[in-house]
């Protein structure tokens, strides 16, 4: 069965704790910008291609396009990139385009993600963001879904404020500052190498605003339709609290 390529890609660059679900939900849920979801984890470390039930890299390709694609034509991805993992996924994009010179893989990426265009996801408060990541590891709620047919799985017990507020751990939350910001490093190196300027989306922005900045990356995307499209309210519920403050607070005015 031949599957039709996109008329157009996009890949959301993130890191942990960005807002990456509550936007992506947000674009799949206008039912035109495709459906912009993990597709390019592999959690498991046995490969995308055995993930999926593909033989190879071609195979690998048509069901993304297949699946990550809406009927117009739209396909999109989230990506939480390293540096390990794109070199993975760039010799593994390379089976589609086999003896084509491509010595930063932009090549070979295009043959899997065609037309497409790229979006950064930040976060400003890099402190925040740690102990939201810390918080999510501890208590295994990374999201809080408010309806039923959000994508991200079935979510773990609650875990109350006063039983996360003694888990504090400074050490903890300094290996995760270095690691967000490697991760964002990592990211504009890349985008570097291949000679992008990504469309940034800032966490502080789209929480003060929602729709606007929704509206905003769809413009920027080019989506068809998109004037008239509805923008859902969030999927998820916050998860911040006052296990997070505690140990925001206790963070900037210690020194261990």
């Amino acid at each position: 069965m031949v599957v039709a390529a996109p008329r157009q890609s996009y890949l959301i660059w993130f890191s942990q704790r960005v807002g990456s679900t509550m936007l992506t939900q947000a674009l799949e849920d206008t039912g035109i910008a495709g459906r912009p979801r993990e597709w390019l984890e592999d959690p498991v470390g046995r490969g995308l291609t055995a993930k999926y039930g593909v033989a190879d890299a071609v195979q690998l390709r048509d069901f993304l396009w297949r699946e990550a694609a809406t009927s117009i034509g739209v396909m999109g991805a989230k990506y939480g990139m390293s540096a390990d993992l794109h070199r993975d996924l760039t010799e593994l994009f390379a089976g589609v385009i086999p003896g084509v010179v491509d010595p930063d893989g932009r090549k070979a990426w295009a043959a899997v993600f065609p037309e497409c265009k790229h979006v950064f996801m930040t976060r400003r408060n890099k402190l925040r963001l740690a102990v939201s990541w810390l918080r999510a590891i501890r208590s295994q709620e990374w999201h809080r879904p408010n309806r039923a047919d959000t994508v991200v799985g079935e979510a773990p017990p609650r875990t109350s404020a006063t039983e996360l507020i003694d888990g504090y751990d400074r050490d903890g939350l300094e290996y995760l500052l270095v690691g967000a910001n490697q991760r964002e490093a990592d990211m504009q190196d890349q985008f570097d190498r291949w000679g992008v300027v990504p469309y940034t989306v800032v966490y502080e922005d789209l929480v003060a605003d929602y729709e606007a900045t929704v509206r905003r990356l769809l413009d920027f995307l080019e989506i068809p339709g998109r004037a008239d499209v509805a923008i859902p309210r969030p999927a998820f519920d916050r998860l911040a609290d006052e296990a997070s403050e505690a140990w925001y607070q206790r963070f900037r005015h210690s020194a261990g």
